[in-house]
């Protein structure tokens, strides 16, 4: 009995230390990411499902639509996704419930903390710091939006995209209107009674497209 539980504890320590090599390595080990090569019908797809988890209060599927898209799209490894994950998905639900500048504010750490992730990865010299108060913009640039003037949205979303990709922000207004008329349509239909699968169609076939002009347009000379 005592030899029995002596291979059953070196046998447990052997796969706790895998395990925790296993994790270490996932989280730490460079990486580097090629941020203009990603596939704009899959993006699409995820931004269309993480908005319906957003606006229906699905915490734990918006997480994991993130963890996804980190994954398939930028190529971080299974730990190290979910982390980064974890800090937007905080991020976007700390922003949801806020009522005021002050309140958005406390999701820029996570903000932070996400696009400094991102960083570490890319092979694009963006400014973490910068690029999570842009992110953090249209946010609430979105969220008072019957108080700014036209076009404010889609200019705070290419100003975004712009320092990500390091591109002039005019090369990238195709792909920044599309994203928020397929905003305006959300908003429009959620404050008359509820957004269709009609919408939701309409709303994911704007986002493929903004997303296919945003890859020609970071790929363009």
């Amino acid at each position: 009995m005592t030899r029995n539980r002596s291979r059953f504890l070196l046998v447990a320590g052997l796969i706790t230390a895998a395990l925790a090599a296993w994790v270490v390595y996932d989280l730490y080990a460079p990486r580097r990411t090629e941020m203009r090569r990603f596939d704009p019908d899959e993006v699409a797809r995820l931004e269309t499902a993480m908005w319906r988890s957003y606006y229906s209060r699905q915490r734990v599927a918006l997480f994991r639509q993130l963890s996804e898209l980190l994954r398939t799209q930028y190529r971080l490894r299974l730990w190290r996704s979910n982390r980064v994950a974890y800090h937007a998905a905080r991020a976007a639900f700390v922003f949801k419930d806020g009522r005021g500048r002050s309140d958005y504010e406390r999701a820029l750490p996570d903000l932070v903390n996400f696009y400094r992730a991102l960083r570490e990865v890319s092979d694009i010299d963006f400014d973490a710091e910068r690029a999570a108060r842009l992110e953090l913009e249209w946010w609430i640039v979105h969220r008072e939006r019957r108080r700014r003037a036209p076009g404010d949205l889609a200019r705070a979303l290419a100003d975004l995209a712009a320092e990500l990709y390091r591109v002039p922000a005019e090369r990238l207004a195709e792909h920044a209107q599309l994203r928020a008329e397929a905003m305006r349509i959300r908003d429009d239909r959620a404050g008359v009674g509820g957004v269709t699968e009609d919408d939701w169609r309409r709303i994911d076939e704007l986002l493929h497209q903004s997303w296919r002009s945003l890859l020609r347009a970071v790929n363009s000379p």
